[in-house]
């Protein structure tokens, strides 16, 4: 069974920066960050592929997030800077083994993480 462990949410002040980490079990080729706002609904925020070596991102988060693997500690990474209210949501880390249909946000993921918070607010 796959697990995957996040860590890294909390609050910071609009203008701030966090970086979230989410670890798997085992090396999984297409890992991806998705939030969800109280009361909305699930939204794709980033996606990196090891093995395609890609990356896709929300254009809400375009310029503002960057994510990163490291293939040795099979955890991937969501540097957050310039945050702003809007992007206040719980984050959840995501992982699919197959990656035939590519590793973009838009795609379906299998394997969840518990989600870690992070709100933004002056």
């Amino acid at each position: 069974q796959v697990q995957l462990v996040e860590s890294g949410g909390g609050s910071v002040q609009p203008g701030g920066s966090l970086t979230l980490s989410c670890t798997a079990s085992t090396y999984i080729p297409c890992m991806g960050w998705f939030r969800q706002a109280p009361g909305q609904g699930r939204e794709g925020v980033a996606t990196f592929s090891p093995a395609l070596r890609s990356e896709d991102y929300a254009d809400s988060v375009k310029g503002r997030f960057t994510i990163s693997h490291n293939t040795a500690k099979n955890t991937v990474y969501l540097q957050m800077n310039n945050l702003k209210p809007e992007d206040t949501a719980m984050y959840y880390c995501a992982a699919v083994f197959n990656y035939s249909a590519g590793c973009r946000t838009g795609r379906s993921f299998v394997y969840w993480g518990q989600g870690t918070e992070v709100t933004v607010s002056s």
